[in-house]
């Protein structure tokens, strides 16, 4: 919740004071809230110190995107989307390992401490090069307010992109964080053998986002390149969901659907920016990429309660439908931007 409200109010600054500050900002404090973390003297002290992580957490996409789209030539920006999404795609690999490994050789203390210590050695780094971090103030900024921006907010592309957000979140977050329940519960398949499933899964999705950044910068219909990468996603998990699949090759599987699904990233981050308006990229890339946010808080709450019911197969069916769901958002601002 903070990381959402923070991400479309950082979206204003963005525009206003420029993306350097508010980065760098945002790095040091989820850094130095993690390494906060390793001190509090109870578990009820983790949510005020998770709040200022959360608030550190959502600066990140208003200020990447304005310095991305300040700094790089428009043919090469599928390039740079898809290093920014491999990027977090790794980093989501590696925590859990690194998480475990550091918790299971010391204790969680030492674990969130060396973690935040790397963050801030991170921080220390990017502050260094803060040359490069640039961006296009919007030359009216002081003048933009919330109920200004409203009729912004409510242009249908680009409140069809916060849309697609929300829905691709909630499946992408049901697959990542209960994809190891459902395959043991609906199916019986072996937790370690669906633990594994979850890893090849984000490989695959590296794998598809460097892919879709060449598709990327290949093609102008960044909206057929969304689609077919969801509909063979959702294809494949109502495959999944039938219980067709033999255990073997599972981990192949869920490592195809990351990489489809991989692919859409660049596509969909360019279907943003030409949504974008000149010199509104902070404030809608804050209140578009705050649907992530509001998906990965509905997704769990929504999976946690299917499992809890005995649902592990049906869930494949609705994050199927889910991505059925996100294709109708992108074909609709496709429509939208052409009529425009």
């Amino acid at each position: 919740m903070a990381s959402g409200v923070t991400q479309f109010i950082a979206g204003f600054v963005v525009d206003r004071i420029g993306a350097r500050p508010v980065l760098l900002s945002g790095l040091a404090l989820l850094a130095g809230g993690t390494a906060l973390a390793s001190l509090v003297p109870g578990v009820g002290w983790l949510f005020p110190v998770v709040l200022l992580m959360g608030v550190g957490n959502g600066v990140f996409h208003p200020a990447d995107f304005a310095v991305l789209n300040a700094s790089v030539a428009p043919a090469r920006l599928g390039y740079a989307y898809s290093m920014h999404g491999v990027g977090g795609n790794l980093g989501y690999a590696a925590a859990p390992v690194v998480s475990y490994a550091l918790a299971a050789a010391f204790d969680w203390r030492v674990a969130l401490a060396c973690m935040g210590a790397a963050g801030l050695v991170a921080l220390a780094v990017v502050a260094s090069q803060r040359a490069f971090l640039t961006s296009h103030r919007a030359p009216d900024a002081h003048a933009h307010t919330v109920r200004g921006s409203l009729s912004l907010f409510l242009q249908p592309a680009i409140a069809l992109c916060f849309g697609y957000f929300v829905v691709q979140t909630m499946a992408s977050v049901g697959l990542q964080t209960f994809l190891p329940s459902a395959l043991n519960s609906g199916f019986d398949v072996p937790l370690a053998l669906a633990a594994s499933a979850v890893t090849a899964y984000l490989l695959g999705g590296t794998g598809g986002i460097l892919a879709g950044g060449f598709l990327a910068a290949r093609t102008r219909r960044h909206d057929v390149v969304a689609v077919t990468g969801l509909l063979a996603a959702a294809a494949l998990l109502a495959v999944v969901a039938t219980g067709a699949v033999p255990l073997p090759l599972l981990i192949a599987l869920f490592a195809v659907v990351g990489f489809v699904l991989g692919t859409t990233g660049p596509s969909r981050d360019l279907i943003v920016r030409n949504a974008t308006p000149k010199g509104a990229a902070g404030r809608v890339y804050g209140f578009v990429y705050s649907g992530l946010d509001l998906g990965a808080m509905l997704g769990p709450v929504w999976f946690g309660l299917m499992l809890d019911h005995g649902l592990g197969r049906e869930m494949f069916y609705v994050v199927a439908g889910l991505l059925v769901l996100a294709v109708g958002t992108v074909v609709r601002v496709r429509r939208a931007l052409v009529a425009a």
